[in-house]
Protein backbone atom coordinates (compact mmCIF):
# COMPACT_ATOMS: atom_id res chain seq x y z
CA UNK A 1 0.00 0.00 0.00
CA UNK A 2 1.36 3.61 -0.60
CA UNK A 3 1.18 5.65 2.87
CA UNK A 4 1.46 9.15 2.83
CA UNK A 5 2.27 11.62 5.95
CA UNK A 6 1.90 14.99 5.16
CA UNK A 7 3.64 17.96 7.49
CA UNK A 8 1.11 18.62 10.66
CA UNK A 9 -0.37 22.37 9.58
CA UNK A 10 -2.00 23.53 12.81
CA UNK A 11 -0.56 26.02 14.79
CA UNK A 12 2.66 25.44 16.93
CA UNK A 13 1.68 21.54 16.17
CA UNK A 14 5.20 19.75 15.17
CA UNK A 15 4.51 16.04 16.05
CA UNK A 16 4.61 14.16 12.79
CA UNK A 17 2.43 10.92 12.02
CA UNK A 18 5.93 8.43 11.69
CA UNK A 19 8.82 8.08 12.83
CA UNK A 20 11.99 6.84 10.57
CA UNK A 21 11.78 3.41 12.70
CA UNK A 22 8.00 3.05 11.43
CA UNK A 23 8.94 3.88 8.37
CA UNK A 24 11.63 1.17 8.38
CA UNK A 25 8.83 -1.49 9.02
CA UNK A 26 6.78 -0.69 6.52
CA UNK A 27 9.61 -0.28 3.76
CA UNK A 28 10.11 -3.99 5.38
CA UNK A 29 6.92 -4.96 4.84
CA UNK A 30 7.00 -3.90 0.64
CA UNK A 31 4.77 -0.60 1.41
CA UNK A 32 5.79 2.31 -0.13
CA UNK A 33 6.14 5.61 2.52
CA UNK A 34 5.71 9.30 1.29
CA UNK A 35 6.66 11.48 3.62
CA UNK A 36 6.52 15.70 2.87
CA UNK A 37 9.81 17.55 3.10
CA UNK A 38 10.68 18.43 6.76
CA UNK A 39 7.60 16.52 8.04
CA UNK A 40 9.67 15.37 11.09
CA UNK A 41 11.96 18.19 11.43
CA UNK A 42 10.21 19.24 14.68
CA UNK A 43 10.38 16.32 16.40
CA UNK A 44 13.98 15.91 15.59
CA UNK A 45 13.75 13.98 12.55
CA UNK A 46 15.65 14.83 9.17
CA UNK A 47 15.13 14.13 5.81
CA UNK A 48 17.69 11.83 5.97
CA UNK A 49 16.44 9.62 8.48
CA UNK A 50 13.25 9.17 6.81
CA UNK A 51 15.25 8.31 3.24
CA UNK A 52 17.68 5.58 5.47
CA UNK A 53 14.94 4.38 6.22
CA UNK A 54 13.18 3.74 3.23
CA UNK A 55 11.04 6.44 2.44
CA UNK A 56 10.24 8.89 -0.61
CA UNK A 57 10.48 12.59 0.59
CA UNK A 58 8.15 14.74 -1.78
CA UNK A 59 7.83 18.05 -2.27
CA UNK A 60 3.98 19.27 -1.19
CA UNK A 61 1.10 17.96 0.55
CA UNK A 62 -0.61 18.44 -2.43
CA UNK A 63 1.98 15.01 -3.46
CA UNK A 64 1.02 13.18 -0.28
CA UNK A 65 -2.67 13.39 -0.78
CA UNK A 66 -2.27 12.46 -4.81
CA UNK A 67 -0.37 9.95 -4.90
CA UNK A 68 -1.37 8.00 -1.78
CA UNK A 69 -3.61 5.40 -0.62
CA UNK A 70 -3.39 5.86 3.35
CA UNK A 71 -2.72 9.12 4.84
CA UNK A 72 -1.66 9.07 7.94
CA UNK A 73 -1.76 12.40 10.81
CA UNK A 74 -1.23 13.43 13.91
CA UNK A 75 -4.08 16.41 14.36
CA UNK A 76 -7.47 16.67 12.89
CA UNK A 77 -7.25 17.87 9.02
CA UNK A 78 -7.27 21.17 8.47
CA UNK A 79 -9.78 22.75 5.92
CA UNK A 80 -7.40 22.90 3.01
CA UNK A 81 -6.58 19.18 3.97
CA UNK A 82 -10.06 18.13 3.57
CA UNK A 83 -9.99 19.50 -0.06
CA UNK A 84 -7.12 16.96 -0.87
CA UNK A 85 -9.19 14.01 0.49
CA UNK A 86 -10.34 11.84 -2.13
CA UNK A 87 -13.16 9.39 -2.19
CA UNK A 88 -12.04 6.07 -1.05
CA UNK A 89 -8.25 7.28 0.83
CA UNK A 90 -8.41 6.27 4.42
CA UNK A 91 -7.61 8.35 6.69
CA UNK A 92 -5.86 7.52 9.87
CA UNK A 93 -5.33 10.76 12.64
CA UNK A 94 -6.91 12.26 15.77
CA UNK A 95 -10.38 13.46 14.75
CA UNK A 96 -12.38 14.71 17.86
CA UNK A 97 -15.23 15.31 15.28
CA UNK A 98 -18.02 16.14 18.17
CA UNK A 99 -16.02 19.35 18.70
CA UNK A 100 -16.10 20.21 15.28
CA UNK A 101 -19.06 20.44 12.82
CA UNK A 102 -17.61 22.43 10.16
CA UNK A 103 -14.44 19.24 9.79
CA UNK A 104 -17.45 16.80 10.02
CA UNK A 105 -19.48 18.00 6.84
CA UNK A 106 -16.37 18.36 5.07
CA UNK A 107 -15.13 14.41 5.64
CA UNK A 108 -18.36 13.17 5.10
CA UNK A 109 -18.57 15.36 1.63
CA UNK A 110 -14.99 13.97 1.03
CA UNK A 111 -16.29 10.44 0.61
CA UNK A 112 -12.82 9.48 2.40
CA UNK A 113 -12.93 6.30 4.86
CA UNK A 114 -12.21 8.24 8.46
CA UNK A 115 -10.75 5.99 11.50
CA UNK A 116 -10.15 7.89 14.48
CA UNK A 117 -6.92 7.29 16.99
CA UNK A 118 -9.32 8.51 19.53
CA UNK A 119 -12.26 6.05 19.33
CA UNK A 120 -10.34 2.74 19.12
CA UNK A 121 -11.02 0.26 21.82
CA UNK A 122 -9.22 -2.66 23.46
CA UNK A 123 -10.41 -5.57 25.11
CA UNK A 124 -11.50 -3.76 28.41
CA UNK A 125 -13.02 -1.47 27.01
CA UNK A 126 -9.85 1.29 27.11
CA UNK A 127 -8.23 3.96 24.50
CA UNK A 128 -5.31 2.30 23.55
CA UNK A 129 -4.44 4.95 20.71
CA UNK A 130 -5.55 8.10 22.96
CA UNK A 131 -3.59 6.83 26.31
CA UNK A 132 -0.18 7.78 25.45
CA UNK A 133 -1.28 11.52 24.60
CA UNK A 134 -2.95 11.60 27.89
CA UNK A 135 -0.72 10.24 30.02
CA UNK A 136 1.78 13.11 27.92
CA UNK A 137 -1.37 15.74 28.26
CA UNK A 138 -1.51 14.78 31.86
CA UNK A 139 1.83 15.73 32.98
CA UNK A 140 2.19 18.45 31.54
CA UNK A 141 -1.36 19.69 32.81
CA UNK A 142 0.86 20.11 36.16
CA UNK A 143 3.73 21.61 34.40
CA UNK A 144 1.68 24.26 32.89
CA UNK A 145 -0.56 25.25 35.61
CA UNK A 146 2.31 25.79 38.28
CA UNK A 147 4.09 27.93 35.74
CA UNK A 148 -0.01 29.38 35.55
CA UNK A 149 0.74 30.46 39.38
CA UNK A 150 3.50 32.09 38.96
CA UNK A 151 2.29 35.98 39.26
CA UNK A 152 3.56 37.06 35.26
CA UNK A 153 1.20 34.76 34.36
CA UNK A 154 -1.57 36.05 36.20
CA UNK A 155 -1.74 33.75 38.93
CA UNK A 156 -2.03 33.73 42.64
CA UNK A 157 1.94 33.66 43.26
CA UNK A 158 1.49 30.25 44.66
CA UNK A 159 4.74 27.25 44.80
CA UNK A 160 2.76 24.77 43.75
CA UNK A 161 4.86 22.13 46.32
CA UNK A 162 5.46 24.80 49.00
CA UNK A 163 8.40 25.66 50.49
CA UNK A 164 10.07 25.33 54.08
CA UNK A 165 7.56 26.43 56.66
CA UNK A 166 5.02 27.03 53.81
CA UNK A 167 2.03 24.63 52.72
CA UNK A 168 1.62 23.86 49.15
CA UNK A 169 -1.06 24.49 46.92
CA UNK A 170 -3.94 22.55 46.25
CA UNK A 171 -4.59 20.18 43.18
CA UNK A 172 -8.07 19.32 42.55
CA UNK A 173 -7.93 16.66 39.43
CA UNK A 174 -11.42 16.19 38.25
CA UNK A 175 -11.79 12.43 36.81
CA UNK A 176 -9.11 9.60 37.31
CA UNK A 177 -8.77 8.60 34.45
CA UNK A 178 -5.30 8.74 32.15
CA UNK A 179 -4.90 12.14 32.40
CA UNK A 180 -5.82 12.56 36.00
CA UNK A 181 -3.62 9.76 37.11
CA UNK A 182 -0.87 10.78 35.22
CA UNK A 183 -1.48 14.06 36.66
CA UNK A 184 -1.34 12.73 39.99
CA UNK A 185 1.92 11.29 38.93
CA UNK A 186 3.54 15.03 38.66
CA UNK A 187 1.47 16.81 41.40
CA UNK A 188 2.43 14.71 43.84
CA UNK A 189 5.95 14.42 42.82
CA UNK A 190 5.79 18.55 43.25
CA UNK A 191 4.66 17.52 46.71
CA UNK A 192 1.39 19.41 46.31
CA UNK A 193 -1.89 18.37 48.00
CA UNK A 194 -4.02 16.57 45.29
CA UNK A 195 -7.76 15.71 45.65
CA UNK A 196 -8.63 13.33 42.51
CA UNK A 197 -12.51 12.61 42.28
CA UNK A 198 -14.53 9.67 39.64
CA UNK A 199 -17.35 8.10 39.64
CA UNK A 200 -16.32 4.79 39.89
CA UNK A 201 -15.76 3.37 43.65
CA UNK A 202 -13.43 1.07 41.77
CA UNK A 203 -11.00 3.14 39.92
CA UNK A 204 -10.69 5.59 43.26
CA UNK A 205 -9.36 2.21 45.20
CA UNK A 206 -6.76 1.49 42.33
CA UNK A 207 -5.63 5.14 42.43
CA UNK A 208 -5.49 5.22 45.99
CA UNK A 209 -3.48 1.91 46.00
CA UNK A 210 -1.20 3.37 43.64
CA UNK A 211 -0.62 6.59 45.61
CA UNK A 212 -1.16 5.99 49.08
CA UNK A 213 -1.93 8.84 51.44
CA UNK A 214 -0.14 11.58 48.77
CA UNK A 215 -3.95 11.82 47.04
CA UNK A 216 -7.51 12.17 48.61
CA UNK A 217 -9.66 9.89 46.41
CA UNK A 218 -13.22 11.76 45.99
CA UNK A 219 -16.31 10.02 44.86
CA UNK A 220 -17.85 12.34 42.90
CA UNK A 221 -21.27 11.47 43.44
CA UNK A 222 -20.81 11.74 47.05
CA UNK A 223 -19.49 15.38 47.44
CA UNK A 224 -20.16 18.89 47.04
CA UNK A 225 -17.62 19.90 44.18
CA UNK A 226 -18.20 23.35 45.08
CA UNK A 227 -16.83 23.24 48.64
CA UNK A 228 -13.12 21.85 46.59
CA UNK A 229 -13.13 24.29 43.70
CA UNK A 230 -13.48 27.19 45.97
CA UNK A 231 -10.45 25.87 47.81
CA UNK A 232 -7.85 24.54 45.09
CA UNK A 233 -5.21 26.73 43.75
CA UNK A 234 -5.37 24.54 40.43
CA UNK A 235 -8.01 22.64 38.51
CA UNK A 236 -7.33 19.85 36.20
CA UNK A 237 -9.92 19.10 33.89
CA UNK A 238 -9.70 15.28 32.79
CA UNK A 239 -13.19 14.63 32.28
CA UNK A 240 -13.62 12.58 28.95
CA UNK A 241 -16.62 10.96 27.21
CA UNK A 242 -14.98 8.50 24.20
CA UNK A 243 -16.19 9.91 20.81
CA UNK A 244 -18.42 12.76 22.25
CA UNK A 245 -18.57 16.45 23.99
CA UNK A 246 -17.21 16.57 27.36
CA UNK A 247 -20.00 17.27 29.40
CA UNK A 248 -19.53 20.72 31.48
CA UNK A 249 -18.82 20.12 34.94
CA UNK A 250 -17.90 23.47 35.87
CA UNK A 251 -20.25 26.18 35.75
CA UNK A 252 -19.94 30.12 35.14
CA UNK A 253 -21.03 30.41 38.88
CA UNK A 254 -18.71 27.88 40.81
CA UNK A 255 -15.63 29.97 38.96
CA UNK A 256 -16.57 33.05 40.52
CA UNK A 257 -16.43 31.26 43.60
CA UNK A 258 -12.72 30.01 43.02
CA UNK A 259 -9.71 32.22 44.70
CA UNK A 260 -8.51 34.94 42.72
CA UNK A 261 -5.56 33.72 40.47
CA UNK A 262 -6.31 30.58 40.84
CA UNK A 263 -5.84 28.17 37.76
CA UNK A 264 -7.70 26.00 35.51
CA UNK A 265 -6.07 23.27 32.95
CA UNK A 266 -8.60 22.07 30.67
CA UNK A 267 -7.16 18.90 28.96
CA UNK A 268 -10.92 17.76 28.03
CA UNK A 269 -10.57 21.02 25.48
CA UNK A 270 -9.64 18.94 22.32
CA UNK A 271 -13.81 17.53 22.73
CA UNK A 272 -15.15 21.07 23.93
CA UNK A 273 -14.08 21.16 27.63
CA UNK A 274 -15.51 20.16 30.82
CA UNK A 275 -14.99 24.04 31.84
CA UNK A 276 -18.07 26.49 31.01
CA UNK A 277 -15.66 29.34 30.92
CA UNK A 278 -13.20 27.15 28.12
CA UNK A 279 -12.52 27.57 24.71
CA UNK A 280 -9.25 26.62 22.74
CA UNK A 281 -6.38 28.93 22.70
CA UNK A 282 -2.74 27.77 21.63
CA UNK A 283 0.99 27.07 22.85
CA UNK A 284 1.78 30.56 21.56
CA UNK A 285 -1.03 32.26 23.70
CA UNK A 286 -2.00 30.00 25.98
CA UNK A 287 -4.15 31.53 28.61
CA UNK A 288 -6.56 34.05 29.26
CA UNK A 289 -8.23 35.08 32.40
CA UNK A 290 -11.93 35.04 33.25
CA UNK A 291 -13.21 36.42 36.70
CA UNK A 292 -9.34 36.66 37.62
CA UNK A 293 -8.74 32.45 37.05
CA UNK A 294 -6.74 31.81 34.54
CA UNK A 295 -7.67 29.52 32.03
CA UNK A 296 -5.28 27.39 30.36
CA UNK A 297 -6.54 25.41 27.05
CA UNK A 298 -4.35 24.58 24.73
CA UNK A 299 -5.98 22.18 22.46
CA UNK A 300 -3.04 20.46 21.31
CA UNK A 301 -0.77 20.22 24.47
CA UNK A 302 0.97 17.14 23.68
CA UNK A 303 2.39 19.00 20.49
CA UNK A 304 4.44 20.76 22.72
CA UNK A 305 7.15 18.11 23.59
CA UNK A 306 6.49 16.84 19.99
CA UNK A 307 9.94 14.50 20.36
CA UNK A 308 8.03 12.66 23.20
CA UNK A 309 4.93 12.48 21.45
CA UNK A 310 5.81 11.21 18.22
CA UNK A 311 7.86 8.13 20.13
CA UNK A 312 5.06 7.55 22.28
CA UNK A 313 2.14 7.66 20.00
CA UNK A 314 4.02 5.68 17.30
CA UNK A 315 4.50 3.04 19.71
CA UNK A 316 0.42 2.66 19.82
CA UNK A 317 -0.25 3.68 16.13
CA UNK A 318 1.90 1.18 14.44
CA UNK A 319 0.49 -2.31 14.66
CA UNK A 320 -2.90 -0.72 13.52
CA UNK A 321 -1.07 1.23 10.73
CA UNK A 322 0.29 -2.04 9.47
CA UNK A 323 -2.81 -4.06 9.44
CA UNK A 324 -4.15 -1.38 7.35
CA UNK A 325 -1.63 -1.49 4.92
CA UNK A 326 -1.09 -5.45 4.63
CA UNK A 327 -5.00 -6.36 4.59
CA UNK A 328 -6.27 -3.21 3.43
CA UNK A 329 -9.54 -1.44 5.15
CA UNK A 330 -12.40 -3.73 4.92
CA UNK A 331 -10.47 -6.96 6.31
CA UNK A 332 -8.73 -4.71 9.39
CA UNK A 333 -11.78 -3.80 10.71
CA UNK A 334 -14.35 -6.49 10.05
CA UNK A 335 -12.14 -8.48 11.54
CA UNK A 336 -11.74 -7.01 14.66
CA UNK A 337 -14.43 -5.28 16.29
CA UNK A 338 -12.38 -2.96 18.57
CA UNK A 339 -10.63 -1.50 15.27
CA UNK A 340 -14.39 -0.78 13.69
CA UNK A 341 -14.73 1.50 16.94
CA UNK A 342 -12.40 3.78 15.20
CA UNK A 343 -14.08 4.23 12.32
CA UNK A 344 -15.74 7.88 12.30
CA UNK A 345 -16.60 8.02 8.98
CA UNK A 346 -17.64 5.69 5.79
CA UNK A 347 -18.08 7.27 2.30
CA UNK A 348 -20.31 9.91 3.28
CA UNK A 349 -21.98 8.37 6.29
CA UNK A 350 -21.67 8.44 9.95
CA UNK A 351 -20.80 5.62 11.70
CA UNK A 352 -19.71 6.63 15.35
CA UNK A 353 -23.33 7.20 17.44
CA UNK A 354 -21.93 9.68 19.29
CA UNK A 355 -21.25 11.91 16.64
CA UNK A 356 -24.40 11.55 14.84
CA UNK A 357 -26.21 12.20 18.03
CA UNK A 358 -23.93 15.24 19.24
CA UNK A 359 -24.36 16.56 15.57
CA UNK A 360 -27.73 16.01 14.51
CA UNK A 361 -26.75 13.38 11.75
CA UNK A 362 -28.08 9.77 11.24
CA UNK A 363 -25.84 7.20 12.58
CA UNK A 364 -25.33 4.55 10.12
CA UNK A 365 -23.88 1.05 11.82
CA UNK A 366 -20.52 0.24 10.50
CA UNK A 367 -20.94 -3.23 10.11
CA UNK A 368 -23.81 -2.66 7.63
CA UNK A 369 -21.44 -0.64 5.24
CA UNK A 370 -17.77 -2.53 5.53
CA UNK A 371 -18.20 -5.82 4.17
Amino acid sequence: MKVGVPSEIKAQESRVGLTPQSVKELAKENHTVLIQKNAGIGAGFSNSDYENSGAKIVNSAEDIFNDSEMIIKVKEPQMNEVEMLKENQILFTYLHLSAAPQLTKGLIDSKSICIAYETVTDQNNKLPLLAPMSAVAGRMSIQAGAYSLEKHKGGSGLLLGGAPGVLPGKVLILGGGVVGENAAIIATGMQAKVFITDKSEQRLEELKEKFGDKIEPLHSDKINIQDYISECDLLIGGVLVPGSNAPKIITKEMIKKMKSGSVIVDVAIDQGGCVETSKPTTHANPTYIVDDIVHYCVANMPGGVPRTSTLALNTVTLPFIQNLAANGFNNALKNNKNFMDGLNIYKGSVTYKAIADDLSYEYIDPDTLVH
